[in-house]
C-alpha cells in the first residue's frame, strides 16, 4: 500500500512539473503601447492647453496683485493706508514672491499631478487589454519586460496588445508575436 501512494504522489508531482513549465510565457512594455495609443496623442494638447488656460494666467494674476499690493505697502500713499491692513499685505506679498521666484517648479509639479490624472485611463485601457490577450491566448505569466534581468523563453505580446485595441505598430516592430525569444538583458 507504501509504494501505491509513493508512486500516485511521484505521479501527481511530475505531472505538475510538467504542466507549470508547459505553461506559456510572455513579457511587454506596458509604456510601448501606451505610447502606440491615440490617447496619449492628444494628451499634448491637453497639457499646454491646461498650461496657458489656467496656469499661466494665475502667474499674471499673482504677478499683478504683488505689484498692486506693493504700491499699497511702499507707494507714496502708504500712510492712507492702516498698519494692520499694510502688515497684512507685507504677508501677502511675501507669499505672492515666493510663488513668483519658484514658478518653474510650481509648474513643473502641477503640470507632472496634470499628466498623471489624464494618463490613469490610459493605461488602465492599456494594461486591461494585456490581460485580455493573456487570457485569451492562454498566458500564464506576462512579465513587465524592464523588470527582467533573466528570464526564461517567452513571447512579445505588444503585437498581439496592439491588433487587440486596433494601434498600427510602427515600421521598426514585428507585426507578430516572436515566440521562443527573450527580453534582451539588461547590464
Amino acid at each position: 500500500m507504501n509504494k501505491l501512494k509513493i508512486f500516485l504522489a511521484a505521479a501527481v508531482i511530475t505531472f505538475t512539473a510538467s504542466t507549470a513549465s508547459a505553461q506559456k510565457t510572455g513579457y511587454i512594455r506596458v509604456d510601448d503601447v501606451v505610447a502606440l495609443m491615440p490617447e496619449t496623442g492628444k494628451l499634448q494638447g491637453t497639457l499646454e492647453k491646461y498650461q496657458n488656460d489656467s496656469l499661466q494666467p494665475r502667474f499674471n494674476y499673482t504677478l499683478s496683485e504683488y505689484q498692486r499690493k506693493d504700491s499699497i505697502v511702499n507707494g507714496k500713499d502708504s500712510l492712507k493706508t492702516p498698519v494692520a491692513v499694510r502688515n497684512k499685505m507685507r504677508e501677502e506679498m511675501q507669499q505672492d514672491l515666493y510663488e513668483l521666484q519658484n514658478w518653474q517648479s510650481i509648474v513643473q509639479q502641477l503640470m507632472q499631478a496634470k499628466q498623471e490624472n489624464l494618463l490613469e485611463p490610459v493605461y488602465r485601457k492599456a494594461i486591461d487589454a494585456i490581460q485580455a490577450v493573456a487570457k485569451e491566448s492562454g498566458y500564464a505569466y506576462v512579465y513587465n519586460k524592464e523588470a527582467l534581468l533573466v528570464a526564461p523563453t517567452g513571447d512579445d505580446l505588444l503585437p498581439l496588445v496592439a491588433k487587440k485595441l486596433n494601434l498600427k505598430l510602427p515600421n521598426n516592430t514585428n507585426n507578430a508575436a516572436n515566440t521562443g525569444t527573450t527580453p534582451p538583458k539588461k547590464n
